[in-house]
């Protein structure tokens, strides 16, 4: 996709490109801009990192290598994933990536690390990888410290992650313990039982072992070891004073 130039706004160094839907960063775009912007914003786009290039980076950010002077890179709203690459960006210090598909953090990381060695402030909200209330009801404070100390850990040169300012004694529990505090995605159910390893119906049955088969149709007679005395069973609410 080749992209608009009209579409484009400049402020000093800073460039925008939002919501043209792009897969990928237009060419004009580096051409242009790569070695004046200090901040680039490509939010509500369609980039994506299910593609590589040879140079081992995400196809679609592949744009990025002209902009060498980048400190803050917005990347809101758009499809990257776990297998995100970015080029090397020396000085960029800056990078969000809210509302997007990463899932697990771990390798993602260890190249964030590897590739943007100035980086001070990173925000992952909205992707399921950032476990608190935008992204599912049933998470708590507890879950989102862990992965908070686990992200400190891995980065402990950020100052703020998300909308957080990184604190003193939080960046020293990260290193004592972020290495404990893995967020590991759990298995969906119903893909184990599509693939044979979980069946639905053995989960649990209170019934004996031998029964358990689909195809028997015996039924099972068991005497029980307790007995309901209570006044209020089903027998008793039928039954008159007169009656005993």
């Amino acid at each position: 996709m080749a992209g608009s130039e009209s579409k484009v706004v400049v402020n000093e160094t800073q460039v925008s490109y939002i919501g043209q839907d792009c897969k990928e960063i237009p060419e004009f775009l580096g051409r242009k801009y790569g070695h004046l912007a200090k901040r680039l914003d490509l939010s509500f786009n369609l980039l994506s990192s299910s593609e590589h290039c040879a140079l081992n980076f995400s196809k679609s950010l592949e744009g990025l290598k002209e902009f060498s002077s980048l400190e803050e890179l917005i990347l809101d709203n758009n499809l990257l994933g776990n297998d995100l690459l970015l080029p090397k960006l020396p000085h960029l210090h800056t990078l969000t990536l809210n509302k997007n598909q990463i899932t697990e953090l771990e390798s993602l990381l260890d190249h964030l690390a590897e590739v943007l060695p100035s980086l001070e402030y990173l925000s992952l909200l909205g992707n399921q990888a950032c476990p608190n209330e935008l992204v599912s009801m049933d998470k708590d404070e507890d879950d989102y410290q862990r992965y908070r100390h686990f992200v400190l850990y891995k980065l402990p040169n950020l100052k703020f992650l998300d909308t957080r300012k990184v604190t003193r004694k939080e960046h020293k529990e990260a290193m004592e313990r972020g290495a404990f505090m893995k967020v590991v995605k759990p298995s969906d159910s119903k893909d184990s039982w599509a693939s044979g390893a979980i069946s639905p119906e053995m989960l649990y049955t209170p019934l004996p072992s031998r029964s358990q088969d689909l195809t028997s149709h015996k039924g099972v007679l068991r005497k029980s070891r307790y007995v309901y005395y209570g006044k209020h069973s089903e027998g008793n609410r039928f039954i008159r004073d007169d009656q005993l």
